[in-house]
């Protein structure tokens, strides 16, 4: 791998992107870029920082050029809730940004990676074990948008003979990042909750499954693709992806193994919970195991776990 550019650094993603490729490639190597300066002390600003607005092409490409870019992570985009509140906004960003990022790509002889998302999927598509080739009808404009990204980066590649690459993400839970406007923000909020309160109230219902992944193990898997053989990839944008599945309410009882006491309750907001309900409860992910050896590493038990143990040590009071 070359040198390596990371739209959206500042998000949950990039967060713990940029460090895992700085450890891997070289902190000289990867570039972190996002609409404003990253904050002091944020994992992703011990390196080469650029200010990249991917929705002027000029900002794209100047980045690129003076880096000497050879392949970008293009994380920048709106999440699910917040998407819905603002579709014009995240159709510029979502679908606008990922076209100049292609474009410059195209132009310079760079590799892409985009990460999609279970939101590219629909209500008539099958809930349980999805296949990596179905229907795909999303109600969501992110869903819309979700979709549209892998289409294009399918054309780019068959058309200009672009390397794009992308997975399907399920929802992530992360303990560096808070969560950003996302559907499946509960199940990092619960943790946090859990930990100073004993008590959480979820916005979702007790018995709404949906795919889960720790943070750790999509990090490792974008990283994973990009290295993988592309005599073997069959399908490039997206592969389905999955770890875990659960509910809130299976996820309360795991938690309560380590927090006897914690207790949860439900406010269930109409617009995420329908946006849940057309996203699919389990993927089959077996394409992106056979053609680039994919496994995951973390179950909701070793997630859990994980999760409260380091976010017990970020949240403790400092002496």
């Amino acid at each position: 791998m070359g040198r390596i550019l990371v739209t959206g650094a500042a998000g949950q993603i990039g967060s713990e992107l940029v460090p895992a490729l700085r450890e891997r490639y070289g902190a000289d190597r990867v570039v972190a870029s996002d609409l404003r300066m990253l904050p002091a002390g944020s994992p992703a600003a011990e390196g080469p920082f650029e200010v990249v607005d991917c929705v002027h092409v000029s900002e794209i490409e100047a980045a690129v050029q003076r880096h000497e870019i050879d392949a970008i992570y293009h994380l920048a985009a709106l999440l699910s809730a917040v998407a819905e509140e603002q579709p014009r906004v995240a159709w510029n960003v979502n679908m606008g940004g990922l076209y100049r990022v292609l474009e410059v790509a195209r132009q310079h002889g760079c590799a892409v990676f985009l990460p999609s998302s279970i939101g590219a999927f629909g209500p008539t598509t099958p809930r349980e074990a999805t296949p990596q080739d179905t229907l795909q009808r999303p109600t969501t404009i992110y869903g819309i948008t979700k979709v549209s990204a892998e289409l294009l980066c399918d054309y780019y590649h068959q058309r200009f003979g672009l390397d794009t690459r992308g997975i399907r993400l399920p929802g992530l839970i992360s303990h560096v990042a808070k969560p950003g406007g996302g559907t499946t923000d509960w199940a990092v909020e619960i943790f946090y909750q859990a930990i100073r309160y004993a008590h959480y109230t979820c916005f979702l219902r007790a018995d709404c499954c949906l795919d889960m992944m720790y943070m750790p193990d999509a990090i490792r898997a974008m990283i994973e693709l990009m290295e993988a053989d592309p005599d073997r990839l069959i399908h490039r944008n997206a592969f389905n992806l999955s770890a875990m599945h659960f509910t809130p309410e299976r996820l309360a009882q795991e938690i309560r193994r380590h927090v006897p006491d914690f207790a949860i309750d439900y406010d269930v907001d109409p617009v995420r919970q329908a946006i849940a309900d057309s996203w699919p409860a389990s993927v089959d992910d077996s394409a992106a195991r056979e053609e680039w050896g994919w496994q995951p590493r973390y179950d909701i038990a070793s997630t859990t776990r994980d999760m409260l143990e380091r976010l017990r040590e970020k949240l403790r009071p400092a002496r």
